[in-house]
C-alpha cells in the first residue's frame, strides 16, 4: 500500500516539508488508542532468533534506523513500532543550529536516491535529552558532531560536551566525522586528529563506572589506505566498532536531473560501495571489531549481502523512505530464513 498509494502522494511535495508532515502524522496516529499496536502487528517480527548481542548490548533484531531521520529524538518511540531493533538519533551538536540554507534535500527518483546538504540542523543536545528522559525500553544510539562555527582545532571539545551530556541517556555513541555537509569536517578523518579525538572520548568513557560503546561513522569515499588507517585507529583506541558508511560525494552513473546538487548522496547508488567498504574492513581486520552496515539497502537481499560481507547489524534511511516500513519486516524475515 505504501509504494502504490502513499509514496506517490508524498513524493508530489517538497521532501523536507514531507518529512515534518509525516512526523506529525505518525505522532497523531500513535496517540490514538490502538494505533501503535496496529503498527507493531503490521511490521514487527518477534523471534528470539533475531536477538543479537553486539558490543555488550542486546538488540531485539539487527535492523536499525540510521541517524539523520530522527535528529532531535522527537519520534524514537513511535518509530520503534515499525519493527526496528534500535534507533539512532542525531547528529546532535552542543548548541542548536539551523543547518544550511533551504532548499537542501533532493529526491533522485530515477536513481532511488536522495541528496542532502542539511548541515547538522538540530535543536542541540540538551533539547534531545529532555525527550530521551521519557524513554522506556527503546535501544538508542547517540550520533554526535561539532557545531559549524567550531574550528577543527577545537572540535574535540564539542564531541566531549555531547558525550558527557548524553551519556546517561543513550546505549551507544557514534562519532560522526564523515558528513560532507559541514565545512572541513571530513578532515577530522585523517589519522592523527581522529586518533586524538577518539582517544579523548575513550579516556572519558573509561573513567565512568560503566562504559558505553563508541563507534566511528566513516565515509564511503575513503581510499584503501585510509581504510587501513581506520582499522589501526580502531585497534589503537579500542573503540567498539565502525558504521560503514555515511553518504557519498560520488555522482557516478546517476540519471536524475538533481544529480548536480551539492551534498551527500544516499540510497541505491551507494549500495555497492558501502558493501565493498564493509567487506574490506571485515577481511583486513580479521573481523576484530563489529561493523554496522548502512547505505543503499532497498531490499531484504541488500541487507543480507551486507551481513554476509561482514556487518553485524544494518541500518536503513533512504530505503525506508522509498520502500516503506514493510522493508524492516522483510529484512527480519529474510534473516530468519537465513538462520
Amino acid at each position: 500500500m505504501y509504494k502504490l498509494l502513499i509514496r506517490p502522494i508524498l513524493f508530489c511535495f517538497d521532501p523536507e516539508k514531507v518529512h515534518y508532515f509525516t512526523f506529525s502524522l505518525i505522532r497523531i496516529l500513535s496517540k490514538i488508542p490502538g494505533f501503535s499496536s496496529i503498527f507493531r502487528w503490521l511490521y514487527e517480527v518477534k523471534d528470539s532468533r533475531l536477538e543479537t548481542e553486539i558490543f555488550g548490548l542486546k538488540f531485539k533484531n539487527p535492523v536499525g534506523l540510521a541517524a539523520g531521520f530522527d535528529k532531535n529524538a522527537d519520534l524514537y518511540k513511535e518509530l520503534s513500532n515499525f519493527g526496528f531493533g534500535f534507533i539512532e538519533i542525531g547528529t546532535l551538536t552542543p548548541k542548536a543550529q539551523d543547518g544550511n540554507p533551504k532548499k537542501r534535500l533532493f529526491r533522485l527518483r530515477e536513481d532511488s536516491a536522495i541528496i542532502n546538504r542539511m548541515g547538522f540542523n538540530n535543536d542541540g543536545v540538551e533539547e534531545a535529552i529532555l525527550r530521551l528522559k521519557n524513554n522506556n525500553g527503546v535501544l538508542i544510539g547517540g550520533n554526535i558532531g561539532k557545531n559549524k562555527v567550531t574550528p577543527n582545532e577545537e572540535a574535540t571539545s564539542d564531541y566531549e560536551i555531547c558525550f558527557e551530556a548524553l551519556f546517561d541517556y543513550v546505549d551507544y555513541f557514534v562519532v560522526n566525522v564523515s558528513s560532507p555537509n559541514t565545512p572541513n569536517l571530513r578532515a577530522l578523518q585523517d589519522k592523527e586528529p581522529l586518533t586524538e579525538l577518539l582517544q579523548t572520548l575513550q579516556n572519558k568513557n573509561w573513567a565512568k563506572p560503566k562504559q558505553k560503546p563508541i563507534l566511528l561513522k566513516i565515509a564511503p569515499d575513503l581510499t584503501d589506505d585510509q581504510l587501513l588507517d581506520i582499522i589501526d585507529i580502531v585497534n589503537e583506541t579500542k573503540i567498539a566498532g565502525v558504521i560503514a558508511t555515511n553518504t557519498t560525494l560520488s555522482r557516478v552513473g546517476l540519471q536524475s536531473e538533481n544529480k548536480i546538487e551539492m551534498g551527500g548522496l544516499s540510497g541505491k547508488p551507494l549500495e555497492k560501495r558501502s558493501t565493498e567498504v564493509i567487506r574490506f574492513l571485515a577481511e583486513k581486520s580479521n573481523k576484530s571489531f563489529p561493523i554496522i552496515g548502512v547505505g543503499g539497502i532497498h531490499s531484504a537481499e541488500d541487507a543480507i549481502e551486507k551481513l554476509e560481507a561482514g556487518a553485524s547489524l544494518v541500518q536503513l534511511y533512504t530505503g525506508f523512505i522509498y520502500e516503506g516500513p514493510a522493508l524492516v519486516k522483510a529484512i527480519n524475515k529474510a534473516i530468519l530464513r537465513r538462520n
